[in-house]
């Protein structure tokens, strides 16, 4: 589904990827981890095409199209989601409005009200979520925990291919942790072909929500890969013997 090769970019004229190269495979939960800093937002920030990261070298295909040719938009529409780490708030835009939004840009047409309705209120019944949370407005006075079941919300309307999923354990407690995980669980067990890049540095995570294959990135480059024990190890000694 993605396949990305020697991928080098900078941002603010500092280079950040230093030719990073991997694969995501249709269903797979791949977790992509290493230490602050060492390129693994910035990696999710090349493939959604935020203007701020200048791709300098390297390929990124994505179902067999050149994805960096692509305006960020159209990456979206193809089916591409990311999850931020810091979500915004959106004050004055109701979260059920925005999704609607969203919906009609991907599909091409802006869904009727009371369709695109049904549709909201039996994600939220997927997720265990009280309807009243999608009339709030977008992050607006949300917690850290609701920030990132909002950003799940989304993943399970918007219905994407590849959903990359920057650090959305951060800053949650465990029984946050929990909800947040079994909400991704729930959303690939409705649609198992999805496939997730879940960006983490935090091993507890993966407690929850065990991946297909773990990465390991340190200095802009990929440095190891194996199953959910790699990352007990990591637990263990660290990265600094990686």
């Amino acid at each position: 589904m993605l396949s990305i090769r020697n991928l080098h970019a900078s941002v603010e004229g500092k280079e950040i990827l230093r030719g990073v190269s991997l694969d995501v495979r249709p269903g797979e939960v791949v977790a992509l981890m290493g230490p602050n800093g060492s390129g693994k937002s910035t990696l999710a920030f090349a493939l959604m095409g935020h203007p701020n990261v200048h791709v300098t070298g390297g390929t990124a295909t994505y179902q067999g199209r050149d994805l960096l040719a692509l305006k960020p938009e159209e990456r979206a529409k193809l089916g591409l989601f990311l999850s931020f780490q810091y979500p915004h708030e959106i004050p004055g835009v109701p979260l059920s409005q925005m999704l609607r939004t969203a919906v009609g840009q991907r599909s091409g047409t802006l869904p009727p009200v009371r369709e695109f309705l049904q549709t909201l209120d039996g994600k939220l019944a997927l997720l265990k979520m009280d309807p009243s949370f999608a009339e709030r407005n977008v992050n607006e006075g949300f917690s850290g925990g609701e920030k990132k079941r909002a950003e799940i919300l989304q993943l399970a309307v918007l219905e994407p291919t590849l959903a990359m999923l920057d650090e959305t354990d951060s800053g949650l407690d465990v029984d946050a942790l929990r909800t947040v995980a079994e909400g991704i669980q729930t959303i690939k067990r409705e649609r198992p072909e999805m496939a997730v890049l879940l960006i983490t540095h935090y091993e507890r995570f993966l407690d929850f929500l065990t991946p297909n294959r773990v990465l390991v990135m340190k200095e802009g480059k990929i440095v190891a890969e194996g199953g959910k024990d790699l990352a007990d190890r990591i637990q263990q000694e660290g990265y600094e013997p990686l």
